[in-house]
């Protein structure tokens, strides 16, 4: 589609929202929202008729990129037979969406409850655990995200759980393995992983095995900054957790459903957890839609004891009809295997090259369609670009950094002293190189606060 200029009604777009939006994670009077007009395959554009190619898929779950016509045409035809219906029910669409993802989850995880998005899912997922162990404690890692609700927030370990932790949600924080800023002195994978073991488990002996119920890890973390583990470890913690009979909860909202370049990021691994989290990809953010997938020991707990839970929209038939035809589409597209392919052939390469000539890149890591660029001041020292939280004026050379991006037609995604690389799964060569092109401009800037 070529967007057509229309900036009146941009205009009035944007004066509604901010006469009535409330916008999350926003000091509300600081920002400037753009107003789209639209958005197809891997592009969106503005009412002044601008384009960008999203380098972010939404929040990183555009998986088969805006619009696809398979899909929204599942859309109309369900609103057309029933748009909706209670979840108690048996309903095709639903039946069929749970089908679908339990034959592609690892393992036995083959019941599915389905939520509304994937800061939901956390907290029925941590739910389970407790009920099943009869255990309170929860632990999760440093450098994560779960989501924005209360359980949700208080588990994720980076800084938006600040304001909404009260020390009282039963959850204790560890230190993940992330080799580039070590916090145990490693020098190697090997070292990495096997120290972080070891805190893992004093972090358990400590805090008294009895009591813990779950450790919640991201497969890959996501927003805290994509940081592959080093091979073992998530084995490792697998093994800790049958050791000490605690329920492993991988959360799989972000790096599932193509985005590693598998159906889900535990598959490069091979590694079964007892509960796994989705959400996002699993009909590309269409219709509102998240889950637990859960394991046969798991859901014979609560064969003939009521699991004492739910959401009124469970299961929505609109959101379960669109993660049927996305499900469907990937499979009929080659989805999956065209991120493990370009990530592998075009978007690794090209980053890695980018970071040699770009002084501010201090590392690149990631797989399929999910990459971090670590950026930095120094390449030795590894001071990041902006430090840990920044806003306002700290926080200047990643502003100019977007800024520069956004000039060249590619929309980033930004956080803290990172971008990240997570376009839909479906973009072509053609666009990937285009954007590596306006990362490259982009760098530039970024270079200007190398010291």
């Amino acid at each position: 589609m070529t967007p057509q200029p229309n900036p009146e009604a941009g205009a009035a777009v944007k004066a509604a929202d901010r006469a009535h939006v409330f916008h999350s994670w926003s000091a509300q009077e600081l920002i400037d929202p753009l107003a789209v007009a639209g958005a197809e395959g891997s592009y969106f554009w503005d009412y002044d008729g601008r384009r960008y190619l999203d380098f972010t898929s939404g929040l990183v779950y555009t998986n088969i990129g805006y619009q696809h016509p398979k899909v929204v045409a599942e859309i109309q035809e369900q609103a057309a037979r029933m748009t909706t219906f209670a979840p108690a029910f048996a309903v095709e669409a639903r039946s069929e969406a749970a089908r679908l993802i339990a034959e592609r989850t690892p393992g036995d995880l083959d019941k599915i409850f389905f939520t509304n998005g994937g800061a939901d899912a956390v907290e029925h997922a941590l739910r389970m655990a407790r009920l099943h162990t009869g255990r309170p404690k929860v632990l999760s890692a440093y450098r994560s995200y779960h989501g924005g609700t209360q359980q949700a927030v208080n588990v994720t370990g980076d800084p938006r759980r600040w304001a909404s932790d009260s020390a009282t949600a039963g959850v204790v924080h560890f230190w993940a393995p992330f080799l580039y800023r070590s916090r145990f002195y490693a020098e190697t994978e090997e070292q990495e992983c096997a120290r972080a073991l070891e805190h893992l488990e004093t972090t358990i002996a400590f805090e008294g095995p009895s009591t813990i119920a779950a450790v919640i890890l991201e497969t890959i973390p996501g927003t805290a900054g994509i940081m592959p583990p080093p091979p073992g470890y998530l084995a490792g913690v697998r093994a800790l957790c049958d050791k000490y009979g605690i329920v492993l909860v991988l959360d799989e909202v972000m790096a599932g459903f193509g985005r590693t370049g598998t159906w889900f990021a535990a598959d490069l691994y091979d590694v079964v957890p007892d509960l796994m989290t989705f959400a996002k990809g699993v009909n590309s953010g269409y219709v509102p839609l998240g889950g637990v997938a859960i394991s046969a020991e798991i859901a014979a707990t609560f064969a003939t004891r009521p699991y004492p839970g739910g959401l009124t929209y469970s299961g929505h038939p609109l959101a379960c009809a669109a993660a049927v035809a996305t499900i469907n589409v990937m499979e009929e597209e080659g989805v999956v295997e065209n991120a493990a392919s370009l990530g592998a052939s075009v978007v690794g390469p090209g980053l890695r090259e980018l970071a040699g000539r770009h002084p501010s890149v201090g590392e690149v890591r990631g797989t399929g369609m999910f990459w971090a660029v670590e950026l930095v001041r120094d390449r030795e020292t590894r001071e990041p670009l902006v430090p840990y939280n920044a806003s306002g004026e700290a926080n200047a050379p990643m502003a100019a950094f977007a800024a520069a991006a956004k000039k060249a037609g590619l929309w980033p995604f930004v956080n803290m002293n990172r971008t990240h690389v997570v376009p839909p799964l479906n973009t072509s060569e053609a666009e990937l190189k285009e954007g590596l092109a306006a990362l490259d401009a982009a760098l530039s800037v970024a270079d200007e606060y190398v010291k």
